[in-house]
């Protein structure tokens, strides 16, 4: 039965068959919700949940058994810790070599092999330089502290071969930041490289073939065809590597034996959080902390998204 409503000019349905559709559709989602409801509830036990806690925590002293209000303090403290600004020297240090590295040879080793005549060379080269990326970090820092040994290093070794005496690489704050970067740029170098080239192959040839029949050189079609066209893929990659950048933990970690040495120069934002909360039970400091670097990375986010123009 149909029902006109005067007022409105709006036809009101009311049946059998429009009520069987909606209580079915109703029951199709609601088997779909079921299905994800293990899902769900993981994501709020296991991820919601802590960092709402975190939040709150943040605004206590808390030792893990005893718990007092003290509202900004701890965030105050934070900015007012010589240790605190260290941390965001080190890892701002960390990050941006890490980025100056990684990105421009990433790309251009990725713009060399998308240019190999054979689909063999090509998917070999991919899967060589991949490796690392999916290797452990954990490995490759046990790898690195190997060969950045003052001793027997395999890279005091190799400078030895021309006349330059060893380096004391972990021993020295400069050296071991630059180890650091060395292994962070080694271990994001594949996915660097992997990132351009999927986004090289969406190129058109057309375009070359056009330039090239136009006059214009390999150099030339480089600059004015290949370049613009990875601006969105350089600006993912710049907010991506910022993102890992400023959260970086195992490798200076593991380079600096679990307590930033030398001389704190490898304490990154993410071990200063680690080591207040875990070595020195500071929960809510460590939880003021966290949100802090939150903040942080979201800001520089914002700003990288707005420079880039990449929307959401």
């Amino acid at each position: 039965m149909v029902f006109q409503n005067i007022s409105l000019g709006i036809p009101i349905i009311f049946s059998r068959d429009y009520k069987k559709m909606k209580n079915r559709k109703f029951k199709e989602i609601g088997v779909w919700y079921l299905f994800l409801l293990p899902s769900l509830l993981v994501l709020l036990l296991f991820m919601t949940y802590p960092i709402l806690d975190a939040l709150r925590l943040s605004f206590y002293k808390s030792n893990g058994a005893v718990e007092r209000w003290v509202g900004l303090r701890n965030y105050i403290r934070i900015f007012s810790s010589y240790n605190f600004w260290r941390a965001l020297y080190t890892t701002f240090y960390i990050g941006i070599f890490k980025l100056l590295i990684s990105i421009p040879l990433g790309f251009m080793i990725a713009y060399l092999i998308n240019n190999l005549r054979t689909k063999f060379s090509k998917n070999l080269f991919k899967i060589v330089f991949f490796i690392p990326y999916i290797t452990s970090v954990v490995a490759a820092g046990m790898i690195f502290l190997f060969i950045l040994h003052p001793g027997e290093g395999l890279l005091n070794s190799f400078l030895g071969l021309f006349g330059i005496p060893p380096q004391l690489w972990l021993a020295e704050p400069t050296p071991a930041r630059w180890g650091t970067i060395l292994l962070t740029s080694w271990h994001w170098l594949g996915f660097v490289i992997i990132i351009c080239m999927a986004n090289l192959q969406t190129i058109p040839p057309e375009l070359y073939e056009a330039a090239e029949i136009d006059g214009a050189n390999e150099w030339h079609r480089f600059w004015a065809i290949t370049v613009p066209r990875m601006a969105s893929c350089f600006a993912f990659l710049l907010i991506m590597g910022w993102i890992s950048a400023l959260k970086v933990f195992t490798e200076p970690y593991i380079l600096g034996r679990g307590t930033g040495t030398p001389a704190g120069a490898l304490m990154t934002l993410s071990g200063f959080i680690y080591d207040r909360g875990f070595q020195g039970t500071e929960f809510g400091y460590s939880s003021a902390a966290a949100y802090v670097l939150f903040f942080i990375i979201l800001i520089f986010t914002r700003i990288n998204m707005k420079i880039s123009k990449m929307e959401i």
